[in-house]
C-alpha cells in the first residue's frame, strides 16, 4: 500500500492513463469486427484469448521472474474460477454489442462490474458498505435503465432486454474476476493471474466455439483487428497498468480507469456513428457518477 505522503510519479500516472484509454478501444474494435466479417461473440472471445495468451505468458515471465508460475495447489481452483469468469465476461460483453451498440454495452458492462464487486464483497468477504455506496448502487441501476432506454440503435424491446442482460452478465462475470484476484493477490505478481486466466479461458472456450461454429475466415483487416485486440489492449495495457501502479495510489488509479468507458463511448460516437437520446445521456452521467463514488471509496 502506498503511503499518503509518497509522490505519484508522472510517468507512472501516464502509464495508467494510457492503459485505461487502450482498454477503451476494445468495444469499438469488436464493433468494427462485426462490420468486417460474419462472426460471433464466442469466436471473437476465443481468438482474443488464444492469440493473447502466449504474449501474456511471456510478459508475466519477464515481469515476475523465474518463479512466475510456481502456483500453490490451494490456488488452482481460484485461478480456474478467474479463467472461467473471464471467458464468460468476454463472450457476454461481445455478444451485447450487436443488441445495444458499443457505447451502451460498454458503459453498462464496465460500470456494473464495480457495483457487483461491492455487493459480492459485502456478501462473501464481509466488507461493509457505507450509505454513499448504497446511494451509488441505486444511481447506477437507474442510470443503466435510462441509458439502455435512451440508446436509439436498439431495434426492439427484445433486443433491449437481451442486450442489457448480456451486458450485466459481463459486469457480474468481471466482478468474479476481481474477487478471485483479491483472494490470491498477495501471492503472485499481478500479471500472472491475468496470463493464466487468459490461457485457461481459451482452452475453456474452444469446445463451445467449435460447437457453435468457430469462425476462421476473416478478411486481412479482420485478422489485424483480432491481433490488435490480443496485444495492445491486453498484454501491453496490463503491463503498463502494473508498472504504473508502482507509485500510483489505488483511488487515483480507480478514478483514472473511468477513462475506459468514457473513451469507448466517445469512440463509438465518433467512429461508429452511434448516438444517445437526452435520457440516455443523463443515464450515462448517472452511471459514471455512481462509479466515481464507488471508486473514491
Amino acid at each position: 500500500m502506498h503511503r499518503l505522503d509518497e509522490a505519484q510519479r508522472p510517468l507512472d500516472v501516464a502509464m495508467v492513463i494510457i492503459a485505461a484509454l487502450t482498454w477503451g478501444t476494445i468495444g469499438v474494435a469488436v464493433g468494427w469486427l462485426y462490420r468486417l466479417a460474419e462472426t460471433n461473440s464466442l469466436s471473437i472471445g476465443f481468438w482474443r484469448l488464444l492469440l493473447s495468451a502466449p504474449v501474456l505468458l511471456v510478459t508475466a515471465r519477464v515481469l515476475a521472474g523465474p518463479r512466475a508460475f510456481h502456483i500453490q495447489p490451494r490456488h488452482i481452483a481460484t485461478l480456474a474460477l478467474i479463467g472461467a469468469a473471464f471467458a464468460g465476461y468476454q463472450v457476454a460483453y461481445f455478444a451485447a454489442i450487436p443488441y445495444l451498440g458499443v457505447a451502451a454495452a460498454v458503459l453498462i458492462n464496465i460500470c456494473s462490474a464495480p457495483i457487483f464487486t461491492a455487493l459480492l464483497a459485502r456478501a462473501f468477504l464481509g466488507e461493509r458498505l457505507r450509505a454513499s455506496a448504497w446511494l451509488a448502487i441505486g444511481g447506477a441501476v437507474l442510470g443503466a435503465a435510462m441509458l439502455v432506454g435512451g440508446a436509439p440503435q436498439v431495434q426492439s424491446t427484445a433486443d433491449l432486454v437481451i442486450g442489457a442482460l448480456l451486458a450485466l452478465t459481463a459486469g457480474f462475470s468481471y466482478s468474479l474476476v476481481v474477487l478471485g484476484a483479491r483472494l490470491i493477490a498477495a501471492s503472485y505478481h499481478p500479471v500472472v493471474p491475468v496470463a493464466l486466466s487468459f490461457t485457461f479461458g481459451a482452452v475453456l472456450l474452444l469446445p463451445a466455439a467449435l460447437t457453435t461454429g468457430l469462425v476462421v475466415t476473416y478478411p486481412p483487416l479482420g485478422w489485424l483487428v483480432l491481433i490488435y485486440l490480443s496485444i495492445v489492449p491486453t498484454a501491453l495495457a496490463y503491463a503498463l497498468y502494473v508498472r504504473g501502479m508502482r507509485s500510483v495510489r489505488a483511488t487515483t488509479a480507480a478514478t483514472i480507469t473511468l477513462l475506459e468507458p468514457l473513451g469507448s463511448a466517445l469512440l463509438a460516437i465518433l467512429l461508429l456513428g452511434e448516438r444517445f437520446t437526452v435520457p440516455g445521456m443523463i443515464g450515462a452521467a448517472l452511471l459514471i457518477a455512481s462509479i466515481v463514488i464507488i471508486a473514491r471509496r
